[in-house]
């Protein structure tokens, strides 16, 4: 390990690095959203029982639905944007190549999660297909129908890590 400073890594370019930039930011955009949806819905939950003594009988199921999606829309994006837990203390003191695999092995990790989202979620979503939430005429698995969704982000996000780190590049965040 040198004590000279890394040179900046270029960013990852062409149109899957572009759709995958803009899948991150509607992730983030569509959780936020469910962050303000669910504030407004817990709002009016309040108001309605302590003001007007009459209760929602659909906020608080509305509320738990979006929050499902919600944190797990947003959990695709941070795989993406590397939000996601990690300790780098290690990470940050060895060589290169040592890095390079703990990063990929990190990746490998995550993208498996990702599988088990699929997998896993998938058969929630089928199992409970059938049974209704009563306060909201949905059907219960459509509450879960995000899992594999965001398994599905969640491998592609880490394979899209994965390619840069063989192609010695970062992933452009999707803010920029």
């Amino acid at each position: 390990m040198s004590d000279t400073p890394e040179r900046p890594q270029s960013f990852t370019d062409g149109p899957l690095a572009d759709w995958s930039r803009r899948i991150s930011l509607a992730c983030l955009w569509l959780a936020g959203g469910g962050l303000v949806l669910m504030s407004l819905i817990i709002l009016w939950q309040v108001f309605a029982r302590y003001v007007l003594n009459a209760s929602p009988a659909w906020s608080e199921q509305l509320a738990l639905y979006l929050l499902v999606w919600t944190v797990l829309l947003a959990a695709a994006a941070g795989v993406r944007e590397q939000y996601h837990i990690r300790i780098t203390a290690l990470q940050q003191r060895v060589a290169e190549t040592p890095r390079r695999r703990m990063q990929l092995a990190t990746h490998g990790v995550t993208a498996i999660m990702g599988v088990c989202l699929i997998v896993f979620g998938s058969e929630l979503v089928v199992a409970l297909w059938a049974y209704p939430i009563p306060t909201l005429g949905l059907p219960r698995g459509s509450a879960f129908a995000c899992m594999p969704l965001a398994g599905i982000l969640f491998v592609a996000f880490s394979l899209e890590h994965s390619v840069a780190l063989f192609r010695r590049r970062q992933v452009k965040p999707a803010w920029d």
